[in-house]
């Protein structure tokens, strides 16, 4: 009857030191699990600071789609009857008795094909700046932006000082 109480201290001290070995999260780990941060969480848009730059181009690149084809699945429902059970006790005796209760499955079936339109490459808007930063080599960089800024940047005079606030670096 000694060991459990003595298990339990074991057990106690045994995840106060795995605790203490754990720490918070690091640099470069997601937190959870302890391995490295792939990068797959969104970035919002107040995360990417703003860049400052000459216009040297903005490029827009349209969206392509094609005509495709996929299974049109709509839903069934059937309605089924079961055979219920009741058991009733009373005096040491049991009487059964038996009734029916409708049922209705659904799930969904492929009943032909549809025609739908897919969309092989996204529209995106880039902007192309000289001297980012004010550094004079760092020239030619592209950065993708929303079309806002890019109606923005098209409307302004080539060579001309600009401030965006792109969705990410290159396009």
């Amino acid at each position: 009857m000694k060991r459990r109480p003595t298990l339990a201290g074991l057990t106690m001290v045994l995840v106060v030191a795995l605790a203490a070995c754990g720490g918070g999260p690091r640099q470069g780990t997601s937190g959870h699990g302890g391995g490295k941060d792939t990068g797959s969480h969104t970035v919002r848009q107040d995360d990417i600071e703003k860049v400052t730059g000459v216009r040297d181009g903005v490029r827009h690149v349209t969206r392509r789609t094609t005509r495709a084809t996929r299974p049109h699945l709509v839903k069934k429902c059937d309605t089924d009857t079961r055979r219920v059970r009741h058991t009733k006790r009373s005096h040491g005796r049991t009487k059964t008795s038996y009734t029916t209760k409708k049922v209705r499955d659904c799930h969904k079936v492929r009943r032909g094909t549809e025609k739908y339109t897919r969309v092989l490459r996204a529209e995106h808007w880039c902007v192309r700046l000289d001297d980012v930063g004010g550094k004079r080599t760092a020239d030619d960089q592209w950065f993708r932006v929303n079309s806002t800024v890019y109606g923005r940047v098209q409307g302004e005079a080539d060579r001309a000082k600009v401030t965006i606030q792109p969705l990410r670096k290159g396009c």
